[in-house]
């Protein structure tokens, strides 16, 4: 038993001297050359500062869809506004620490970069975005193609557990990755390069790249049977308002409808095209398929600020798509205030005629 620990204990050093050599070599963490070092430190900066915006906006959604009660009718589109929130929040959080450098010892050093420095917070609450994306999907899907299926079985409960699943995934498989491959080294916390075997770590990047992308992507193209199924939805309702036989609320109820779905089509669309290059990258450095990348040189960072650009647009599409969000954000807009109406250069006030009273006063 001491002997397996001690073999195990040798691998995952060597592991982590491996990456760390590879790191000096490519200037990973600004090790080696100052200019590189410089690249990094301001491509961290732009990631903090799309922290900062995608946790304005989505705060600023969240407000607005609370206030116009939205957050009652979407609930799917509100939670996912909240896992939002949060990815950006703990971004402004963990990068603000990360870029003082402290040098992390004992246990609080330990706990420090398991739960912060490691990004933990950040990517549990982002996956679990993805994985809550996905469940909006299927929902629309369901209501739109069988909505007799739908109303039997999408009950309140339903909905609360499925938002509690995409919590979980999250949470969990980010949780569970990071304790079992990050460590602290002469007061640097390195994350993600613990590892036994090639083998685990290519299966860690394909179940990566395949769970939190390709088969995300893979649902969120059932969107086209979406689509024609309103195509025929409008082609029945345009017969009947034809026949004279349109219901006004029916109309209204299939209208909104349609928004939600459009607005999904665009949130998923640039879903695919803005966290494209941050997993190809994230495959090839844990598979160690290209030997000089890492989790901490400059392309790294790019293509975390690309993916973060899809979290901070989010809210904004929103905002656009629904109404009643919009129309709470306008009315948040300050404007002047319109100067009271004063009368017109020589008109006079009109003086109230006699009336009996007045005239028996006199």
């Amino acid at each position: 038993m001491t002997e397996e620990s001690s073999t195990t204990s040798h691998l995952s050093v060597a592991m982590i001297t491996k990456e760390m050599d590879k790191m000096q070599t490519t200037g990973g963490n600004g090790i080696v050359s100052s200019q590189l070092f410089g690249t990094v430190f301001y491509l961290m900066l732009a990631v903090l500062v799309m922290g900062i915006v995608g946790a304005v906006g989505n705060a600023l959604i969240l407000y607005a869809m609370y206030v116009s009660k939205q957050h009652k009718k979407q609930v799917l589109i509100f939670n996912q506004n909240v896992l939002d929130f949060f990815g950006s929040f703990f971004v402004i959080i963990t990068y603000s620490v990360e870029l003082t450098n402290p040098y992390l010892s004992g246990v609080f050093g330990y706990c420090l970069c398991i739960i912060l420095l490691s990004e933990n917070l950040i990517w549990s609450a982002i996956n679990g975005s993805m994985v809550n994306l996905a469940i909006i999907t299927i929902d629309r899907y369901l209501k739109v193609v069988y909505p007799v299926f739908s109303r039997k079985w999408q009950r309140p409960w339903v909905i609360n557990t499925a938002m509690a699943v995409a919590w979980f995934v999250g949470f969990a498989y980010n949780i569970v990755t990071v304790i079992s491959s990050t460590a602290v080294i002469d007061g640097v916390c390195h994350s993600y390069i613990v590892s036994d075997s090639q083998d685990q770590r290519m299966g860690h990047g394909i179940f990566y790249l395949i769970f939190f992308y390709v088969m995300i992507l893979a649902i969120i193209f059932c969107y086209w049977r979406i689509l024609l199924a309103i195509r025929r939805q409008a082609k029945v309702m345009a017969s009947h308002s034809a026949a004279g036989t349109s219901n006004p609320s029916q109309a209204q109820s299939h209208k909104i409808q349609s928004n939600v779905i459009k607005t999904m089509i665009i949130v998923s669309a640039f879903f695919a095209i803005a966290w494209a290059p941050y997993d190809i990258y994230c495959f090839l450095t844990a598979t160690y398929l290209v030997p000089s990348l890492s989790y901490s040189d400059s392309a790294f960072f790019a293509t975390t600020f690309i993916a973060l650009i899809y979290t901070c647009t989010n809210p904004f599409i929103y905002a656009t798509k629904f109404d009643p969000v919009r129309e709470v954000l306008v009315k948040m807009i300050p404007c002047k205030k319109k100067n009271p109406v004063q009368p017109t250069v020589g008109a006079q006030i009109a003086e109230p005629r006699p009336g009996p009273a007045n005239k028996r006063a006199g």
